[in-house]
């Protein structure tokens, strides 16, 4: 079964703009300020561009290179209403979008900006995030979108519950929606489905897995990696979930497997200990507050000696503070109630836990690589008609948008993707 076809997707589209995000009650005296208002702007995110180059277009006609120090992307934009920069310097990455959205501004290829905003991320300072009482409005909304047990479901569900098939349009048969581990360069020589399986394989052999072992993954997507397991020998899989259309597809995938469970299950919930644990890029959807609840979670069901297998992915702890302090343009859009990792902060929870750390590996290009191939997917669904009924044009613009977002991240280093060993003491 799928997600009902009328407005599919509307519920992520249809967010009000942040208090604040255009410009508040002086909105229309910025419509009518001086260029010098104007250009003081572009002047903080000139002085701001250490790496790279952007090109602007302006309202007026006139053009301005800001940046062009050192080697780097090259971008360019062109603003067709000054309203657009109001937005970024008020709303930040969510008043963008909305500019964007709104044609108040454009550009060839957004991934080019998104990877210089975040690869001069320390230098550009407080530029492009929210600020004054958007930022205020962002954090409210956030908190009302953190993961408590009933908001989990609802949080899950706006998000995975668009469809298995809109999924399937545009990911490859192993229906793996976390970042590949490519082993050729240039990686267009592997197909999306082999690195795929290459990092469920990699996932698995972190854990050591036995003929007869039992083990538990939270957060266990479509049974990409279930199917990998068992077929390596287990006694018994337990796959846990707040998807039921997750699970659905799931469970037919693994009707004619022995051994095996899938259940919708929060973490907190989960009893019984595991010879190993598995979960990929599900920490993602826990947020700052439960991170010890999930690592308790970890510590109490693994065996002694057992070991878990974690995909995570983390924002650098440089910007840290200013990306948890508010909301931004993912959390908003995309997963209410997400929050990217701290390192540090979780490792050291990790770690109170007896919970060691072991044998990390970052893969930040692969997933701007992934990104970008799914990008490509989702553009041919587009194009041949093979997108479910139901998504409308603001949803796919959307959905585009949010690809090139994420990339462009990753290209920057500002965030990254890593595998990690936890191994129970």
């Amino acid at each position: 079964m799928n997600a009902p076809e009328h407005k599919r997707g509307r519920h992520l589209v249809q967010q009000p703009s942040l208090p604040g995000s255009r410009g508040g009650l002086f909105a229309g005296w910025y419509n009518l300020a001086s260029a010098r208002f104007f250009n003081a702007i572009l002047d903080r995110i000139d002085t701001g561009l250490v790496e790279g180059a952007i090109e602007g277009h302006l309202p007026d006609g006139s053009k301005r290179l800001l940046g062009h120090r050192r080697p780097g992307p090259q971008a360019m934009v062109h603003v067709h209403n000054w309203r657009a920069l109001v937005r970024l310097v008020r709303g930040g990455s969510i008043g963008w979008y909305e500019g964007w959205i709104a044609g108040e501004w454009s550009s060839p290829d957004l991934v080019p900006i998104f990877d210089l905003f975040m690869r001069n991320r320390v230098a550009l300072g407080s530029v492009g995030r929210a600020s004054g009482i958007a930022r205020i409005a962002g954090r409210i909304a956030q908190w009302f979108h953190r993961n408590s047990r009933d908001q989990a479901r609802d949080n899950i569900a706006a998000h995975y519950d668009l469809g298995n098939d809109f999924y399937a349009s545009w990911l490859d048969a192993t229906m793996t929606y976390s970042s590949a581990v490519f082993g050729e360069r240039p990686p267009r020589q592997e197909t999306l489905e082999s690195v795929q399986r290459r990092k469920i394989d990699l996932i698995l052999d972190r854990v050591q897995l036995k003929n007869g072992d039992s083990l538990l993954e939270i957060g266990c997507g479509w049974g990409g990696l279930a199917e990998a397991a068992l077929e390596r020998g287990l006694a018994s899989y337990h796959g846990i979930s707040l998807s039921p259309e997750q699970i659905r597809f799931a469970e037919d995938r693994l009707a004619e497997k022995h051994g095996w469970k899938i259940t919708l299950t929060d973490y907190r919930d989960v009893a019984g200990q595991y010879d190993a644990i598995a979960s990929v890029e599900m920490v993602e959807a826990v947020g700052q507050e439960f991170w010890p609840a999930y690592l308790d979670c970890i510590a109490r069901c693994l065996k002694p000696g057992g070991r878990a297998a974690l995909q995570y992915i983390r924002i650098e702890d440089d910007i840290f503070e200013q990306y948890a302090d508010g909301q931004d343009f993912i959390q908003r859009y995309i997963f209410p109630g997400g929050m990217l990792l701290s390192e540090s902060r979780f490792r050291a929870l990790a770690e109170e836990r007896g919970l060691r750390w072991e044998a990390q590996i970052d893969y930040g290009e692969h997933y701007a690589e992934t990104l970008r191939i799914w990008r490509e997917r989702f553009e041919a669904a587009v194009a041949e008609g093979r997108l479910p009924a139901g998504f409308d044009e603001k949803f796919v613009a959307l959905w585009r948008f949010y690809l090139m977002y994420c990339e462009g991240g990753f290209r920057g280093g500002g965030i990254n993707v890593a595998q990690v060993t936890l191994v129970k003491n």
